[in-house]
């Protein structure tokens, strides 16, 4: 009894062995992780924050209202060249009439139309300024941080709130040169990551020309290859990721694993 066991469970290993050896083995995946092209909105110029429209995480239309900036200063701007722009137009009323009639030089009616086109133009400039210290959303998106609140001075250069529009998540991951050849921008792969939703998929939308190698942030478990090309892709469903998540990604060929 013993013995014919023995006999069968030996044979069971020959043909697993056997089965195992004529497999198709199973190609790797890639390793990789969500990025986000962030767009940070902020004033044109210095100023204080006097009404905030949003808070984290809200998401907002394009157009949809974000935050004010007082506007004193270019309101009293504004004031000031309305009242040189009336002047400039009696001027010019005035020097126009004069040379009709003879009694003004061609010289001054010059002048005096360069004058009042100068202060239509400052003017202009003047309302568009003030115009801007309402600042709104430039596309659709979801409020990722926001730096100033109401009361706080917000320094040239520095923005009040970031965007993310979904359009601008993506996956980035590193394929070995000897696959390479094998992707295209324009293919689909499949991505998967812990917690996610199932059958996610995104679209090659960029494969770098420069060569580097295996970068650290790579979250695999063997080392592949050393020389590999950053691959970029455009998830379908960018709403279903979070970014600086680690993801496996594979193409159309490969098998994904659990």
């Amino acid at each position: 009894m013993n013995m014919a066991f023995a006999v069968k469970t030996l044979a069971s290993i020959a043909a697993l062995v056997v089965a195992t050896w004529h497999a198709k083995p199973v190609e790797p995946t890639f390793q990789g992780w969500v990025e986000a092209n962030y767009v940070f909105v902020g004033a044109d110029e210095v100023g204080r924050v006097e009404n905030l429209f949003v808070s984290e995480g809200d998401v907002v239309t394009s157009a949809a209202p974000l935050f004010t900036v007082d506007a004193d200063l270019q309101k009293a701007i504004v004031m000031q060249d309305e009242a040189t722009l009336a002047n400039c137009q009696q001027s010019f009323a005035r020097a126009q009439e004069l040379f009709r009639t003879g009694t003004g030089t061609k010289k001054d009616f010059d002048n005096a139309r360069a004058a009042l086109s100068e202060a239509e133009a400052r003017l202009s400039s003047a309302r568009t300024r003030f115009a801007r210290r309402n600042v709104s959303a430039p596309a659709s998106g979801s409020i990722q941080q926001v730096y100033f609140r109401p009361g706080e001075v917000v320094p040239v250069g520095r923005p009040v709130v970031s965007l993310l529009p979904p359009g601008n998540v993506k996956v980035r991951f590193f394929v070995p040169q000897a696959k390479l050849p094998q992707i295209k921008t324009g293919d689909t792969v499949h991505v998967r990551c812990d917690g996610c939703a199932p059958d996610l998929t995104a679209r090659i939308s960029f494969i770098s020309n420069k060569a580097e190698y295996t970068p650290p942030r790579i979250y695999s478990l063997e080392e592949r290859s050393k020389l590999v090309f950053l691959v970029e892709a455009r998830p379908e469903h960018p709403d279903l990721m979070r970014v600086g998540q680690p993801v496996r990604v594979a193409t159309s060929d490969q098998e994904m694993a659990p």
